[in-house]
């Protein structure tokens, strides 16, 4: 299976794994948990990645841009065709589609009761 694994402070990387889960929770380092996005798409992370002080990784935004969330620990992005209970490969159009939104690492604190996003920059 095809999938996109954005690790924290790093860009995606596209990755080929088994369907299996315990090579998924490999990835993510421990239970999974999928986040559904548009064009059936799921986003996988730790379930308990906040529980667990991972990492901040990155923000989720709605469609106006506005940061809903974080996803802390590693994740990846795989197909989740709606007829189907089982994860499948991403297509080329959906790995740059993700590829490109998450493609800039990015850094988070806390500031007069907010949440501070700003990108990271590596190479």
């Amino acid at each position: 299976m095809r999938v996109l694994v954005v690790e924290p402070e790093s860009r995606p990387e596209v990755r080929e794994i088994n369907d299996s889960l315990k090579e998924m929770q490999g990835i993510v380092g421990g239970l999974i948990q999928p986040i559904y996005l548009d064009d059936s798409v799921a986003l996988v992370c730790n379930d308990e990645g906040r529980l667990m002080n991972l990492p901040a990784n990155r923000g989720l935004r709605n469609k106006d841009g506005q940061m809903y969330d974080i996803v802390f620990g590693t994740f990846f992005l795989c197909g989740a065709p709606a007829d189907s209970d089982h994860f499948t490969s991403l297509t080329t159009e959906q790995i740059e589609q993700y590829r490109k939104m998450f493609y800039t690492p990015e850094m988070f604190w806390g500031m007069d009761g907010y949440i501070v996003c700003l990108p990271l920059e590596v190479d």
